[in-house]
């Protein structure tokens, strides 16, 4: 079964009675259980010396009909389902399918032998089988959809845990540089308060996807204000470019229709600083080159390292009074939102670290 939900609103989603049945996999995965049991009953009844082909497809049609039918139904009740408390959508659903099964079965006897003779026993055995198949059959989805629940809202849980060690550490230092603001340029010192307050708001937000253009800006901030302190010590290079070749402007549209998970820039940023500019006397600088494929994103990020600061590990040893965050952090982010078509890979080359992260576009993903 599949459920074709998207993830970032799927995490707050937890109340979902049973999985859609309506996705291609679904469906498909009903029509082969459906056919495997109607061939183990068949080969039980009349074994394989004496298998009739013509019972098996009438058979077929009419287990089919009833899965398929009662799959449709489920599939237009299940918001209902979703708000009635779990034993009336269980008894529910039940009878819904054992509404169908006598429907079908009625109608495949009429047609099959065109009276109604006998027609009490074929309902009544009919009817029996559906009872115990739908129950396990209902069951078993109940319990699949249960887990999955639960596992999404761990996910939810464990994307919140990740989202928060990512809030900027760096509020004691930006105070401090507000402080020393305000006596002598008091304008600067309020479009650090502006940033820093922009900040903490999407930290504090519920973890999600946010436009390219939102992150962006949230990492502009971030280093807006981290060149407040650094000064001179560190500079910045923005390119924009899309991958059929030549620039793109920092406002162009399209910046705005690529998804990203909140924060996962910035701790990248907050590396590069820390362990690249900070380390050193006189400072480097940081080139970020962000190129928007039809299909993919890349961004990467280039700063120096020091001769003395290990290249490979950047991001998996804490920064004294630093948050400590991990690469593996943020490429479960990436797993999390996009499965394997996110990834992050790091590089030292030629005293340089280089982080090169890629994501899909997520429109074109649902």
């Amino acid at each position: 079964m599949t459920d074709n939900t998207d993830l970032s609103p799927s995490l707050s989603n937890d109340g979902d009675f049973l999985p859609d049945l309506c996705g291609p996999q679904a469906v498909l995965a009903l029509i082969l259980i459906a056919e495997l049991f109607v061939g183990a009953f068949m080969i039980a009844a009349y074994s394989f010396d004496h298998f009739d082909w013509a019972r098996f497809g009438m058979v077929s049609i009419l287990a089919q009909w009833v899965v398929l039918t009662s799959a449709g139904s489920l599939c237009l009740l299940r918001r209902y389902l979703n708000q009635v408390h779990p034993m009336v959508a269980g008894l529910g659903s039940y009878s819904l399918v054992l509404f169908c099964t006598f429907v079908f079965s009625f109608l495949t006897h009429w047609i099959g032998q065109g009276n109604f003779y006998g027609i009490g026993q074929v309902l009544i055995g009919n009817l029996m089988v559906a009872a115990v198949l739908a129950g396990v059959g209902l069951r078993y989805l109940y319990l699949q959809q249960q887990l999955r629940n639960q596992q999404r809202a761990e996910m939810a849980s464990r994307l919140q845990a990740l989202q928060s060690r990512i809030r900027p550490h760096f509020l004691f230092n930006s105070m401090n540089t507000i402080a020393s603001l305000i006596a002598v340029d008091q304008d600067t010192a309020e479009r650090v308060v502006v940033e820093l307050a922009q900040l903490f708001r999407a930290s504090l937000s519920e973890p999600g996807l946010i436009p390219l253009r939102k992150e962006i800006d949230l990492c502009r901030y971030y280093m807006d204000i981290e060149q407040m302190r650094l000064g001179e010590r560190m500079r910045m290079e923005w390119t924009f470019s899309a991958e059929s070749g030549g620039g793109l402007d920092p406002a162009d549209e399209r910046f705005d229709h690529w998804q990203i998970p909140s924060f996962l820039l910035q701790p990248l940023f907050e590396n590069a600083i820390y362990h690249g500019i900070q380390p050193m006397p006189c400072g480097g600088m940081i080139t970020v080159n962000i190129v928007l494929g039809e299909k993919q994103a890349v961004v990467s990020i280039r700063n120096p390292v020091g001769e003395n600061e290990d290249k490979t590990q950047q991001l998996d040893k804490p920064e004294a009074g630093g948050n400590g965050i991990a690469l593996d952090n943020i490429r479960h982010r990436l797993v999390a939102y996009y499965g394997s078509n996110g990834t992050l890979v790091t590089n030292s080359d030629a005293g340089e670290f280089i982080a090169v992260l890629s994501f899909p576009n997520q429109t074109l993903q649902n």
